[in-house]
């Protein structure tokens, strides 16, 4: 087992993320009617991500007992990796415009890198960082070698 195949975010409200996301510039497949859909898949390079109303993916996790939902930080984060600080920057304005919180200006790195943090509509919070260095493969994905 050496892959993440999905990540599936539990959303307050489904159709409002949908828009958030589709600001950004996701392409994205819905499951059941637009207004109202079961599940989002989003068609991006590399790992996918899918919405998921959250109670619904509590009640998946475990049907008679599921987890308990709070608003606090959940313990993870998503990464978008760029390809230059413009980029970073682009990315958080974007993110901003369509309904995002900027939880951290971008600024320069204690590990040399460059980046900022958002906060999706649900509360997700979202790293966008670029390091000179970095190398990505043909599906844009970031390349880790051992050092």
């Amino acid at each position: 087992m050496n892959r993440l195949n999905l990540i599936t975010l539990g959303t307050k409200d489904i159709v409002k993320s949908h828009n958030f996301f589709k600001e950004l510039g996701f392409d994205t497949s819905i499951r059941g009617p637009e207004s109202n859909p079961f599940i989002i898949f989003f068609r991006n390079e590399g790992t996918r991500i899918a919405l998921y109303p959250l109670e619904e993916l509590a009640k998946d996790v475990n049907e008679d007992n599921p987890p308990t939902i709070s608003n606090g930080f959940p313990g993870i984060t998503l990464a978008y990796n760029a390809k230059s600080m413009a980029e970073v920057d682009e990315v958080l304005k974007m993110a901003e415009i369509a309904g995002a919180t900027i939880e951290k200006e971008p600024k320069k790195t204690d590990w040399g890198g460059y980046g900022g943090y958002f906060t999706d509509l649900d509360g997700y919070y979202w790293e966008v960082a670029y390091g000179e260095d970095w190398e990505f493969d043909e599906s844009d994905m970031l390349i880790i070698t051992d050092q």
